[in-house]
């Protein structure tokens, strides 16, 4: 049981390299362990400044978590027009936003219960 968890904290890990690689902004991490009748345990939830940021947040999550992990998500969703993102690691599920649109659907008061934590940018 332990590894199994171990893999999640290194999933999370590797995800928000990712994100910072390319200078994802606004990293918040979501645990929803406590929550009843939730659909996994974290979401990851960045923004980007445009479509193109928002895609290169996205294939940089991507490609860090094969490269080390040998993973890659369940399902991606939004790719089409790039304002959200969805990305499915099953136990981890990764929105990536536009800053307007991560403000219109406002997912963090959307689960008030789950314990938040704000990522510091290690570039700023």
């Amino acid at each position: 049981m332990q590894k199994k968890q171990t893999s999640v904290d290194e999933l999370i890990s590797f995800i928000l390299e990712g994100i910072e690689e390319v200078k994802g902004n606004n990293i918040s991490l979501l645990d929803l362990r406590e929550i009843e009748n939730t659909v996994c345990d974290y979401f990851i939830i960045c923004n980007g400044t445009s479509n193109t940021h928002v895609n290169a947040i996205v294939g940089s999550i991507q490609k860090t978590v094969s490269k080390k992990l040998k993973d890659k998500p369940w399902h991606v969703e939004g790719s089409d027009n790039s304002e959200w993102i969805l990305m499915d690691y099953v136990n981890v599920v990764v929105h990536v936003f536009q800053k307007q649109v991560r403000e219109y659907y406002d997912i963090e008061g959307l689960w008030g219960d789950a314990k938040v934590t704000m990522i510091e940018n290690s570039f700023k």
